[in-house]
């Protein structure tokens, strides 16, 4: 039984059951370590570092025992790694690379020598950093980016750091970008510091090792809880950190408050190249840091690892703004920022073009990833909510760097050159060129009411399978909760409203702008029917029923004007209305009016909000039973009444009603306002009926 080992500054999470029940699998076992130690954003940062073991395996053709190195393949994830994320490779062929290896300006070349080396042949694509672990004789390795140890790494006198934290038992290699020629700087320190536990990456990273998973665990662990307690101790000798405070945060709901306001219009500013999506973050390592009297040193300085910055830019912008100013005024706000924006992707352009190289990539889109607002938080844009969210939580790496570098020394940041080799690498290039294709909605914020069941579910899972990220809105909990089970926060929220409510509709956009940045679709699904003549239907009946259909919809919509004002990127509103809007019927009085006046409605803001570039169109379900919420209730008893049959009768009498005989499913509905969304992108103030085809609803 392994004695569990206490640690103050990272998390022991070694479980010996569920390791014991892998048995002797090695592979499984750094699997296991892999995912543990990616569990830990203070070890090592998502997508960051390489983890690998060597096992001895039967050449296929030889017959012969062989060594094998499993390493994590390109792209991976340590805290989520699977087997279909690795790669396995002959180690001496591996080092038979050093006999073709050229020099430095070959480094290239060397990538697509690796699939000569390859052992498994479902192998994932093996990273830069495959030749690292390969030409180190270890067992278990790992490769991770602490905090703690790049801020050593990244220290003035990082080396003469690292000798006074760990004596001799810890070798260094100055920094280099990854490659080949750095796995052989690698090797070449093992060999003059024989017997020691690991390598610190000078502006890079850790290297560790052990002759089995466990050991190799605890050794990362006790190597990065000593960098840590080593900053700890300098910290509390010094008093403060960054120089100290110079501003105060505002309380924690009035930084939400303002960050609510303030994110669409930096949403649409970072948007000028391509519409990016949002993240906020107000931590107290962030508050801390721009807060303080360093920040206008330490931000333009950059970031040290070379994760941190492909990431997160070579730098971030700081709004001199008040966090206590009043911000509602859009107009005002933007004509303060806009200079800003300007300046920086001037300086980011001036950039490319000082340290390009003559086969260098295209320049890429010049805005901010980061945005810094003193006394409120961080702001992050990128491509989708997680590639934002990942960039926020980098740059809070960076953060806690310079901190902890600032604490013990002072702070380095690479060489611009060097920052720009690493960012516009023709490897990382090839990388992104790889990517899937990005999804019709991409890039797209929706919020859709009525989500928690039926054909607002159906819309609003068809938007996410589209790329776009969603607000599941409802009044109830309950079906918020099933219809969100399944999604991440990166793909969805779910936040209770009653359409009908100013308070609760402000809410519900302010919650989309924090999670999101912003918002591009409305999709006004919520709503009720009450099928009664019109000597039953009561006043109480008839404000219902115009308040949740009707009013909720012009309040959406009102408001949600204002949020695509803010940030000058167009929108788009579908309303679900029906095809009981245009076709007359016993005992609807109520509820075709309300659908007719929300035909209409959307008819009259598509004319007035398209000089926004908003667009505004109706899709007009008929019959939906299956699986919509309506028609558990009274509705359907109602409905199955007027045309005298029973309710179970009703799908298909619905069915046999239109020309085409089909029962409509709320998948339909979904489909008819992704035809609207992804595209007919050039069609507003129209009507969509999907209802099998019903003659009398024809609109023309």
């Amino acid at each position: 039984m392994k004695k569990k080992t206490e640690f103050q500054f990272v998390n022991y999470l070694w479980d010996e059951q569920k390791a014991n029940a892998l048995g002797d699998n090695q592979v499984e076992l750094f699997l296991y370590r892999s995912n543990i130690l990616g569990a830990d954003l203070r070890i090592t940062n998502y997508g960051g570092g390489n983890t690998s073991c060597k096992t001895i395996e039967k050449d296929p053709l030889t017959g012969n025992e062989v060594e094998v190195m499993w390493i994590k393949g390109s792209g991976g994830d340590i805290g989520t790694l699977k087997r279909d994320g690795i790669a396995g490779l002959y180690t001496e062929r591996l080092l038979d690379l050093k006999k073709v290896y050229r020099g430095l300006e070959h480094e290239d070349e060397m990538v697509g020598l690796f699939n000569h080396c390859i052992y498994d042949l479902d192998s994932k694509a093996p990273s830069i950093d495959t030749p690292l672990h390969g030409l180190l004789p270890f067992k278990h390795i790992d490769h991770l980016h602490p905090d703690a140890l790049i801020a050593v790494a990244a220290a003035k006198d990082g080396e003469q750091i690292t000798k006074e934290i760990w004596g001799d038992t810890m070798g260094w290699v100055p920094w280099q970008r990854p490659g080949f020629d750095l796995a052989l700087q690698l090797e070449k320190c093992l060999a003059e510091n024989p017997g020691i536990r690991g390598i610190v990456l000078g502006s890079h990273g850790l290297f560790t090792w052990g002759d089995t998973s466990y050991e190799c665990y605890i050794n990362s662990l006790e190597v990065i809880e000593a960098a840590s307690q080593y900053i700890d101790d300098k910290i509390k000798e010094n008093g403060s950190v960054f120089g100290g405070a110079i501003k105060e945060s505002l309380s924690p709901k009035d930084r939400k408050k303002q960050a609510a306001v303030i994110a669409p219009i930096l949403r649409g500013l970072c948007s000028s190249e391509q519409r990016m999506v949002g993240h906020f973050d107000d931590q107290e390592a962030v508050l801390e840091f721009i807060n303080s009297k360093d920040l206008d040193q330490l931000a333009p300085m950059g970031t040290s690892c070379p994760d941190h910055f492909l990431r997160t830019k070579i730098s971030p912008l700081v709004l001199p703004l008040s966090a206590e100013m009043d911000l509602t005024d859009s107009d005002e706000i933007r004509k303060l920022l806009f200079p800003l924006f300007e300046a920086y992707r001037k300086d980011y352009n001036d950039y490319y073009e000082t340290h390009k190289h003559p086969n260098s990539p295209a320049v890429r889109d010049s805005n901010p990833v980061i945005i810094l607002f003193p006394g409120l938080g961080l702001f992050s844009f990128a491509k989708n909510k997680q590639t934002a969210r990942v960039a926020a939580e980098f740059y809070v790496n960076a953060i806690n760097v310079m901190r902890g570098a600032e604490a013990i020394s002072s702070y380095t940041s690479l060489p611009r050159q060097e920052a720009f080799d690493i960012e516009y690498w023709l490897l990382e290039e090839a990388k992104l060129q790889r990517m899937p294709k990005e999804k019709p909605l991409s890039r797209q914020v929706a919020l859709v009411t009525g989500a928690g069941g039926g054909i607002g579910r159906a819309i609003a899972d068809k938007l996410i399978a589209e790329g776009a990220v969603v607000i599941f809105s409802d009044i109830s909990d309950d079906f918020l909760a099933e219809a969100t089970v399944n999604y991440s926060t990166d793909q969805a929220i779910s936040v209770n409203c009653n359409v009908t409510d100013d308070e609760e509709i402000d809410n519900m956009l302010n919650q989309s702008c924090l999670a999101f940045g912003g918002v591009d679709i409305i999709v006004h699904s919520a709503g009720l029917a009450i099928s009664k003549s019109i000597e039953n239907t009561s006043d109480n009946d008839w404000e219902l029923i115009q308040g949740v259909l009707v009013k909720g919809q012009f309040k959406l919509a009102k408001r949600a004007s204002k949020t695509f004002n803010k940030q000058k990127l167009g929108g788009n509103i579908v309303n679900i209305a029906s095809k009981n809007g245009l076709v007359s019927g016993p005992n609807n009085v109520g509820y075709g009016t309300a659908k007719a006046a929300q035909i209409h409605m959307s008819r009259l803001l598509a004319a007035e909000l398209a000089a926004d570039d908003v667009r505004v169109n109706t899709v007009n379900p008929d019959g939906v039973i299956v699986g919509s919420k309506i028609w558990e209730g009274d509705w359907a008893e109602g409905r199955a009444k007027a045309y005298g049959i029973t309710v179970e009768e009703l799908p298909a009498y619905y069915a046999k009603r239109n020309l085409l005989n089909k029962i409509i499913t709320p998948t339909d509905i979904a489909n008819g306002v992704f035809v609207f969304l992804g595209v007919l992108d050039k069609c507003t103030g129209n009507i969509l009926n999907v209802d099998g085809g019903v003659a009398n609803a024809f609109v023309r």
